[in-house]
């Protein structure tokens, strides 16, 4: 049986070109391919969770342009709901220019929101119901805040598990943070919403300290090559990462994130869900692109029997 898994988040169309090493101030590299696809860090992680499993509804705004129908016509193939596709009439469609160096599967991204930066207040409150009736609500920071802090109060007031990906990074309120039950920051975001620089998974204990005197309830950092740190009343676990030959690491971070939620929305705890959410990022790594590159449950399955840990 899937579960509602509700998604508050952008859609941007991905423009994303690969080359030998990234560009220098003032250079101009030769590139060896060039791909246009879905994307957006709300999308990404819808879709994520989607494949895995969950029955997700995304919430987004896009412009009456090209790239709208892009994310319309994906939607509707992955078998999404698009109720809550709104629409720009001014605003055209987001984009998101990415830099791919093949060699170290490195990347620089240049994001411009577009019409998912313009989600009213009215387009939220008609998503109220939807929200109330959610297993997990899951939002990020690259649309609008005033949209992410309004799905909070809703989620918030029904008791409605709420995740917050806090990325791109922003300036949120510990008003916001207090509302959130879990956070799944990178180990960049959560130095710089805590302060604490993190290194190691010493400094990303001592940032989980920072955000449950904030009111967070439980924390969840991933740090790369160092796994993910978890904690979760108390108890913390480090999980470490899949060893995968990496070819473009670009939503690495937005996999785990859809598959996080899909296992919470299952019925797992945090820790579990955590794990299962790391198999889907390590999948996501292992081919080329955002959306496209999200696996499939029975490829995360077969991935999780085949990397069994000790």
């Amino acid at each position: 049986m899937k579960h509602d898994i509700v998604i508050l988040g952008s859609f941007v169309v991905d423009l994303m070109g690969r080359a030998d090493h990234l560009p220098k101030p003032g250079e101009t590299v030769k590139g060896s391919m060039f791909k246009l696809g879905p994307g957006g860090k709300g999308s990404n992680q819808g879709v994520a969770a989607n494949r895995a499993g969950a029955n997700v509804t995304m919430i987004t705004k896009i412009g009456d342009d090209l790239f709208g129908k892009v994310a319309t016509d994906f939607f509707e193939e992955e078998g999404m709901d698009t109720s809550y596709v709104f629409k720009d009439k001014e605003i055209e469609t987001g984009t998101a220019l990415i830099l791919v160096d093949e060699n170290t599967s490195q990347n620089s991204i240049l994001v411009t929101s577009g019409a998912c930066g313009n989600i009213k207040d009215e387009e939220i409150l008609k998503c109220e119901d939807k929200i109330k009736g959610a297993k997990v609500f899951l939002t990020q920071l690259e649309t609008n805040l005033e949209a992410v802090e309004s799905a909070v109060d809703i989620a918030k007031k029904n008791n409605i598990t709420t995740v917050l990906n806090p990325a791109p990074i922003q300036p949120i309120s510990d008003e916001l943070l207090s509302k959130i039950d879990i956070i799944t920051p990178n180990e960049v975001e959560a130095s710089i919403l805590t302060g604490v620089e993190i290194t190691d998974m010493d400094d990303a204990k001592k940032a989980a300290d920072v955000f449950i005197e904030k009111g967070v309830n439980n924390v969840i950092i991933t740090m790369g090559s160092q796994g993910v740190y978890v904690r979760c009343n108390g108890e913390e676990r480090i999980i470490p990462r899949y060893e995968v030959d990496a070819i473009d690491t670009t939503g690495a971070g937005d996999a785990f994130n859809g598959g996080f939620v899909t296992a919470l929305g299952e019925g797992k705890g945090i820790f579990e869900a955590a794990e299962f959410g790391n198999a889907v990022g390590a999948l996501s790594v292992t081919k080329i692109g955002t959306a496209p590159a999200m696996p499939t449950r029975d490829a995360i399955n077969n991935f999780i029997i085949n990397n069994t840990r000790n």
